[in-house]
C-alpha cells in the first residue's frame, strides 16, 4: 500500500511552524507578550542560565488564551456569528470565554463535575455559558463535540486543532526574540497542544534547542501513546497538575506532531511537583499551578545535565484550585 500522497512528518512540522508565524501576527493585539525572567539561586547546578517564561502574566493567568484567540480570530464571519463551544475544566475554557468576549461572540463551555468552583465563576464572568457533563474531562469533551456538530457550531479543542496549537506555539516566537540561542526548553504536556506548537516552531527556527516534554507520572497518557505509536487509554491517578489531566481524544493531531518534536521526556512524582510549587513560592513569592510546576520539577530533576547551558521553563499558568492552594 502506498503512502506517497500523505505529507511527510517534516511537511507537517513545517506547515504548523508557518501557522505559528501567522498566529503570532494575528493574536498580537489581544494577548500579552509575556516577559522572561532570569532565575538566580534556584538550580542545584549554579552554572545553568535559567529563565522562566511567565505565561502566568497573561490576562487569563494561562497560555491558553493564545490558542483560543488564534482559533476564534481565524473563523469566518458566518462561523463567528454561530458562536463557539469548548470543553475544559479550567484554563482552556477561560481562554475561550475571554477570547470570545473580546471578539464579541457567544461561547458555551462544557466541564466535568470535578471542575473547581472558582474556575466556573471566572468562565461565567467572561460571559460564557457553562454545561456540566460526567466525571471525566474526556466525557465533557466528547459531549461538547457532539453538541457543536448538532448545532452547526465550531468546537474549539484544547489541543486537537492545529490552529489552537499554532496559537500556543507563539510562545516560542517570543522566546527566541527574548532569548536567542536557547539550548533547551521545558514544557509540561497534557494533550500536547502547547509543546506541539512550541516544538514545531523551534524545529524550524532553532533546531539546536532541545525540547523537553514534562509529565506527571500520574497522568502520562500522551507519553505512553507516543511510545506505543498510537493513542492509548491510560489509567490515571489524581494529580496536582489538574489542567493536564484527562484522556486523549481518538485521532488527535497532537500524537504525530509531538512524536517528532519532543527530544527528551521527563516524568515527575506528585511529591516533586508539590516541592517545585513550594520552591518557586519560597524564592519568588509566586503561586504557580501544578501544571507549571511539572516543568519546574522536571528541570530540577535533570538540572545537572544542563551546566553552562541557557534553559527556559514555560510557566504555563497560575490558576490554582482552592484544594491545591491549601497544600502550599
Amino acid at each position: 500500500m502506498s503512502h506517497s500522497a500523505r505529507p511527510t512528518a517534516t511537511d507537517a512540522i513545517a506547515k504548523l511552524a508557518a501557522q505559528v508565524i501567522e498566529a503570532a501576527g494575528r493574536i498580537r493585539p489581544v494577548v500579552v507578550e509575556t516577559p522572561v525572567e532570569k532565575i538566580e539561586g534556584f538550580a542545584p547546578a549554579e552554572s545553568v542560565e535559567l529563565f522562566f517564561k511567565l505565561e502566568t502574566l497573561q490576562s487569563t493567568g494561562s497560555f491558553k488564551l493564545r490558542g483560543a484567540s488564534n482559533k476564534i480570530l481565524s473563523l469566518s464571519p458566518e462561523q463567528a456569528a454561530q458562536g463557539v463551544i469548548a470543553a475544559s475544566n479550567g484554563n482552556h475554557g477561560l481562554g475561550v470565554a475571554a477570547a470570545a468576549k473580546a471578539a464579541g461572540i457567544t461561547a458555551q463551555v462544557y466541564v466535568s463535575n470535578h471542575v473547581s468552583s472558582s474556575k466556573v465563576q471566572r468562565i461565567e464572568e467572561c460571559g460564557a455559558h457553562i454545561k456540566r457533563i460526567g466525571n471525566d474531562p474526556l466525557e465533557a469533551e466528547l459531549a461538547a463535540r457532539a453538541s457543536a456538530s448538532q448545532q452547526g457550531k465550531i468546537f474549539i479543542s484544547p489541543y486537537n486543532d492545529t490552529q489552537v496549537m499554532a496559537g500556543q506555539g507563539t510562545i516560542a516566537v517570543e522566546l527566541l526574540r527574548q532569548l536567542p540561542s536557547l539550548d533547551a526548553i521545558f514544557v509540561t504536556v497534557g494533550g500536547g497542544g502547547l509543546i506541539g506548537g512550541i516544538g514545531a516552531y523551534l524545529k524550524c527556527a532553532s533546531a539546536q534547542t532541545e525540547v523537553v516534554g514534562c509529565w506527571p507520572k500520574n497522568s502520562p497518557v500522551l507519553y505512553q501513546s507516543i511510545k506505543a505509536g498510537r493513542i492509548l487509554e491510560v489509567a490515571e491517578q489524581p494529580t496536582l497538575s489538574e489542567s493536564t489531566a484527562g484522556g486523549l481524544e481518538p485521532g488527535s493531531v497532537t500524537l504525530e506532531i509531538c512524536s517528532q518534536v519532543i527530544d527528551t521526556s521527563v516524568l515527575v512524582s506528585e511529591t516533586e511537583i508539590l516541592d517545585a510549587m513550594r520552591k518557586v513560592r519560597a524564592l519568588k513569592g509566586w503561586v504557580i499551578e501544578g501544571a507549571a510546576a511539572v516543568a519546574v520539577a522536571a528541570f530540577l530533576k535533570t538540572a545537572d545535565q544542563y551546566k553552562r547551558k541557557k534553559v527556559a521553563i514555560v510557566i504555563c499558568g497560575a490558576n490554582v484550585s482552592e484544594k491545591v492552594l491549601s497544600m502550599l
